[in-house]
């Protein structure tokens, strides 16, 4: 009995010594590297076999400025690499450097092809800055280069911001654009809405007329811009000149310059623009 117990004490995995177990787990992590080294060799291998080479490039979308074929000639020669090697991202940057191609969604198609869908930008808008060429603004408020030419819409609006603009602005000028038009859809389109140096807003319909809004919050804009086009018919059963231009920066109402009410003749004093009181 006792030697029964003093044999288990001896073979016991407690009293393995220290150093043995750290041999022990080294040779296990050795092994295990020397299998995953093996098997990473054996697939390297297998991804460049011959039958895993790209054979297929499924092109999808609605292209209305492209044409599959043009952005199949333009793109596939520039891919390499086989099913495991090709560069997803990178091959999504080369369909994205195409015209009008605002997003390449890229995908694996088991064994030997890829599945890229496109979608294209839709212009909402020109942009135009100070010392730049004139760009295009989307539906989602992003600035994109492509052929001015090929833009269909000839009723187009145009964004003009300053010079210092960041990336982010487009969206808010857009946004605010859209605000615009529907507040003076009355009045005719917004042909040009512009944002100065210094926050101040001024838009131009597509009659010509120019009206200043000022500065402050979207929201303050927004409820001055209101005011004066519920107040304009008023105004006009006075005045039924057209509209020439409008200052609306003024805290209790606006004034505005009508078309023909200019001074008649050499020496004549030109008749009063009117002014409009919205309290």
């Amino acid at each position: 009995m006792l030697a029964a117990a003093a044999l288990n004490r001896y073979t016991s995995p407690d009293e393995t010594p220290q150093d043995v177990r750290w041999m022990n787990a080294a040779a296990a992590a050795l092994v295990l590297v020397a299998v995953l080294m093996v098997l990473a060799s054996g697939l390297l291998k297998l991804a460049r076999v011959p039958y895993f080479d790209l054979q297929r490039v499924q092109l999808e979308g609605d292209l209305q400025r492209n044409n599959l074929a043009t952005v199949r000639a333009n793109t596939v020669p520039r891919l390499y690499g086989g099913f495991f090697e090709a560069d997803l991202q990178r091959s999504r940057g080369i369909f994205e450097s195409v015209p009008w191609v605002r997003k390449a969604v890229v995908r694996r198609v088991w064994p030997n092809q890829l599945r890229v869908t496109l979608e294209e930008h839709q212009p909402a808008a020109y942009w135009r800055q100070a010392h730049s060429e004139d760009q295009l603004v989307n539906t989602f408020g992003e600035v994109f280069d492509a052929n001015l030419g090929d833009v269909e819409d000839e009723h187009l609006p145009t964004l003009e911001a300053p010079a210092t603009t960041g990336a982010d602005q487009s969206a808010h000028m857009l946004q605010m654009l859209h605000r615009l038009q529907t507040v003076f859809k009355t009045l005719g389109e917004v042909e040009t809405l512009k944002l100065s140096d210094r926050g101040s807003w001024s838009l131009q319909l597509d009659d010509e007329a120019q009206v200043v809004l000022g500065r402050g919050s979207d929201d303050e804009v927004i409820a001055r811009a209101e005011r004066f086009v519920a107040t304009l018919p008023e105004l006009r059963r006075h005045y039924p000149a057209p509209l020439s231009q409008a200052d609306l920066r003024y805290p209790q109402g606006y004034a505005v310059k009508l078309r023909g009410l200019t001074t008649l003749q050499d020496g004549a004093a030109p008749p009063k623009q009117p002014q409009f009181s919205t309290r």
